[in-house]
């Protein structure tokens, strides 16, 4: 069954309830909220619902219902313990074109009620069309645990400052961002909140013809979890979104639907599009009054071209944030178990890329054994790094641990030493590769590969090393 979610203005409209017990009672306290003018019509009535008569909150009519008593009502709902009267009530209102439930009797129902969320005037209804109230209930609680208290006044006042802006700003594409730009505002009581200056400042030539905003913004190594909160608000109100291409759809699937999205990423060294032309389309899409997100995986200013896109921005004159995001290190560790600095084993940690790891050049980063060595985009054939690091001096019992697709679905851990490196069976990438003693000292998986080196008599080559966790 496909349902319309809608709020109905019920504020001073008739409406009636028949039945006058606990069920009944239930939903008359929503009901008196919105304004409904509520008659409800049972020879008997509870004695909260015969006090809510007296205080004059709602009319009761002390006798049996009759079909009657459906006329000229809004809608109605039956609430009594007959099924038969229930079912009398529905039909009846079906005749005469109202709107009519019958609690707890999905079939004869034209609307449900929903278990709600409020905070103020934000309301969130979560409807299950009648299969379980108790799962929509449930929900409820979980949503209200998770929302602030002051929300409501959160919103009374972005709507406040909303209005004035309608009223002040004329219609056209600045209003528009200007207004967007205040839902994901704070806004504070003093004059000199700057989501009031945003709000309130004079429309003039030059702003009305200033560029838009380009965020470079961190997607995280591809947990939607993992996203940060502005990033999460950053890519439900992008205008258009400039992707890398390991940023999973799981994370794009988030944007809002008229959001342009655009896959400007490279994989395997196959370009999309040039640098140049991202460039380009951030400057000529911000110039065009565009909300701009340039999203890349991991963090944006790890191992990524973020260097030349701020310069461009910046000859270019258009303004532009960085939001920080989770690098894929930090995930890959997790993945792991154990931390990428230890005080008893680790002191450093070296971040690279694959093809500076492999470098001859790369003698000027300190060569520390005690160091945690992180290695992005280590690539499928580790014999060349392994060899290297090797010859570097670096003890062949060196633990090391691939990681594929860190935090995602598909990922995959596998665990051995430096000298069995090249010879794991690949995993899918994007990878990751890290190296140190801290590896062994924290993570279970590495302490189960030292005890089978000690069974091998100090045999550390371990060829055949073990795959310590799989598929995770």
């Amino acid at each position: 069954m496909s349902l319309l979610p809608v709020f109905l203005k019920l504020d001073g409209r008739p409406g009636l309830l028949v039945g006058a017990g606990a069920v009944a009672l239930e939903k008359i306290g929503g009901l008196l909220k919105t304004g409904l003018r509520l008659r409800v019509v049972a020879p008997h009535a509870k004695a909260a619902i015969r006090d809510l008569a007296i205080e004059g909150r709602l009319e009761w009519i002390e006798r049996p219902f009759e079909l009657s008593d459906l006329d000229g009502n809004f809608l109605v709902i039956a609430a009594t313990d007959s099924a038969e009267v229930n079912a009398a009530v529905y039909q009846g209102a079906r005749a005469r074109g109202i709107l009519a439930n019958s609690v707890d009797d999905p079939p004869h129902c034209d609307f449900y009620f929903g278990s709600v969320v409020s905070r103020g005037e934000l309301q969130i209804a979560i409807s299950t069309a009648g299969e379980s109230p108790a799962v929509a209930q449930r929900l409820r609680r979980e949503i209200d645990e998770q929302l602030p208290d002051d929300l409501g006044r959160w919103l009374e006042e972005v709507g406040r400052l909303r209005r004035e802006v309608l009223a002040k700003q004329p219609r056209g594409e600045s209003r528009r961002r200007i207004l967007h730009q205040l839902a994901q505002r704070p806004v504070c009581e003093a004059a000199f909140c700057p989501s009031r200056q945003l709000a309130l400042a004079p429309l003039t030539n030059e702003n009305a013809n200033s560029a838009g905003m380009v965020y470079l913004a961190g997607a995280g190594p591809g947990d939607p979890d993992l996203l940060t909160v502005k990033a999460l608000r950053l890519i439900q109100s992008a205008d258009l979104i400039l992707h890398d291409d390991l940023v999973p759809q799981a994370i794009l699937h988030l944007a809002p639907p008229d959001a342009e999205i655009v896959n400007v990423g490279k994989r395997c060294g196959v370009k999309s599009i040039s640098q140049e032309e991202i460039n380009a389309l951030m400057v000529e899409s911000a110039r065009a009054h565009r909300s701009v997100l340039r999203l890349k995986s991991g963090d944006p200013l790890i191992f990524s071209r973020a260097s030349e896109e701020i310069a461009a921005l910046t000859e270019s004159g258009v303004p532009f944030e960085i939001v920080p995001g989770l690098s894929a290190a930090f995930a890959a560790a997790a993945a792991i178990g154990c931390p990428l600095s230890s005080r008893n084993s680790a002191s450093n940690v070296i971040f690279s890329t694959g093809h500076h790891a492999q470098s001859h050049n790369c003698a000027a980063l300190p060569q520390l054994e005690d160091a945690t060595r992180v290695v992005y985009m280590p690539g499928r054939d580790l014999r060349l790094l392994a060899e290297q690091w090797l010859d570097e001096g670096l003890p062949p019992e060196f633990p090391c641990a691939v990681v594929s697709q860190a935090s995602q679905p598909g990922q995959q851990l596998r665990c051995t030493t430096l000298a069995a490196l090249g010879n794991i069976e690949p995993v899918d990438a994007p990878s990751l590769l890290i190296a140190g003693w801290a590896l062994r000292e924290s993570s279970a998986a590495f302490q189960h590969l030292a005890k089978i080196t000690s069974e091998r008599n100090g045999d550390s080559n371990l060829s055949g090393s073990p795959l310590c966790l799989a598929n995770i």
